[in-house]
């Protein structure tokens, strides 16, 4: 016999630590190899590790809930001397098709039998229930008994409207069904002199100090949160934006009743019985159009060490800004540029499902290039949103509503809408800003001229 430490593998996609959400395992368990041991969480996903080794879970060095750096031993194992070199273990996966994958931490063909659990050890009340892994977790962070809740999923299934729906919360996700390219994908643009950063703004961002504890906290007034997860990479990413690019936001007040109507002729249409269709559609094709004709708002600033330079990406990875339950996260549609009406539809529909059920895989959320962020979906009119970084620009759609409008001299109803859109400034100029705003504009008042 032998006892084996298993440390927490490398998570791939940048990312260098991760959160045990929830032990699967106790001590004394017997597991085989591929038996689930634990769900983590990391900035980008939530995924079910698989045991290296068949044996007896000897101890549990991490707590749940404790984040811990990748190479940080987190079981011990008791094992037969055979197992000192242990077969590769399946790769974790958050859900099935979610493409979330450790790096480091290959499929192999181990056996696959469940681990036996000890008579005495206590089993959840909802282990009966069921329900995937992230509407469970949903479910935990809203405070959900998942046995109260009526399923009406298929064959019995808790879903997310169900679990939403018995915490009496609104969906974030209500409103959100709602020239040729070149052979050359990218190019870079010498800056000739480096750009230097407002020292003020860095200093100010390196001089913000922590708010003073007050003297004596009365219990039940407050409440700390922890840091950590989709949060801490979103905090990281807005102040990393906020500090480094010049932001400078234009918008424009849109009459879109003609989106309104083609948004409605569309989902009567036959061949999108089976695609959800929404205004952000016709926003997602009128921006792809738009930065045809404005290419730098598609670009990115790249720091070198010889000064900088400027990336133009001849082609259109769309982010969608996307509030899910695990916090704000933005995964893009590859290579939108090429996919007609239909088939873009088909990608947001994807897009919204998958961010929805937590299944957002890391490499879903990487190589962007432009991003939309639907604000209108929580009533906002307008906004000034912060660029992803890696990227120069973003536009917010707000809500479409019927406002007083004069149309041919006279003040009719109409569906209204405001586009707004920031930009670095070191990239693009207000000029072409303002131009690719006024074309995103153009398209969603007459968005017949993109009809396939």
């Amino acid at each position: 016999m032998s006892t084996q430490n298993f440390t927490l593998p490398d998570v791939g996609e940048g990312l260098t630590e991760a959160e045990i959400v929830t032990w699967k395992v106790a001590p004394g368990d017997t597991v085989a190899i591929n038996d689930v041991i634990c769900e983590i969480e990391t900035a980008k996903s939530l995924v079910e590790l698989p045991s290296p080794h068949a044996g007896v879970v000897g101890e549990l060095l991490v707590a749940e809930g404790t984040t811990v750096e990748v190479g940080t031993p987190i079981i011990t194992f008791v094992t037969d001397a055979a197992d000192s070199a242990p077969a590769a273990p399946s790769a974790p996966a958050a859900d099935e098709g979610s493409g979330s994958v450790l790096v480091g931490y290959g499929s192999g063909s181990g056996a696959t039998s469940r681990r036996k659990r000890p008579a005495q050890r206590p089993v959840r009340s909802s282990v009966g229930v069921i329900a995937k892994p992230p509407i469970r977790k949903l479910a935990r962070d809203l405070g959900v008994d998942l046995t109260t809740v009526t399923p009406t999923g298929a064959d019995g299934e808790v879903t997310r409207d169900d679990v939403m729906k018995h915490a009496s919360q609104a969906s974030v996700f209500r409103n959100i069904q709602t020239p040729e390219w070149g052979e050359v994908r990218e190019e870079v643009l010498p800056v000739p002199e480096r750009a230097q950063r407002d020292e003020g703004s860095a200093g100010l961002a390196r001089g913000l100090s922590p708010v003073p504890e007050p003297a004596q906290r009365d219990e039940g007034r407050t409440e700390s949160i922890p840091v950590k997860g989709v949060r801490k990479a979103t905090s990281s990413a807005m102040v990393q934006s906020a500090y480094s690019a010049p932001h400078v936001t234009v918008w424009k007040e849109v009459d879109a009743t003609r989106t309104m109507e083609l948004v409605k002729r569309l989902k009567a249409a036959p061949e999108y019985a089976d695609i959800r269709v929404s205004p952000l559609l016709i926003m997602a094709r009128a921006v792809i159009w738009a930065v045809r004709r404005t290419p730098m708002v598609n670009a990115a600033w790249i720091d070198t060490e010889d000064g900088a330079e400027i990336s133009v990406r001849h082609y259109v990875n769309l982010g969608i800004a996307a509030a899910t339950p695990r916090g704000l996260l933005v995964p893009n549609i590859k290579d939108a540029q090429d996919l007609g009406m239909k088939d873009l539809a088909r990608a947001l529909n994807r897009l919204t499902v998958t961010a929805r059920e937590g299944k957002t895989s890391p490499a879903d959320q990487q190589g962007g290039t432009i991003t939309i962020t639907n604000i209108g979906v929580f009533g906002m009119d307008a906004g000034t949103p912060i660029i992803n970084p890696g990227e120069a620009g973003i536009v917010a759609m707000g809500a479409i509503s019927q406002k007083p409008w004069v149309v041919d001299g006279e003040v009719r109803p109409r569906w209204v809408t405001t586009v707004a859109g920031s930009f670095d400034h070191r990239v693009i100029d207000g000029d072409g800003m303002s131009r690719f705003i006024a074309d995103v504009a153009s398209v969603l008042e007459e968005p017949a001229l993109l009809v396939d």
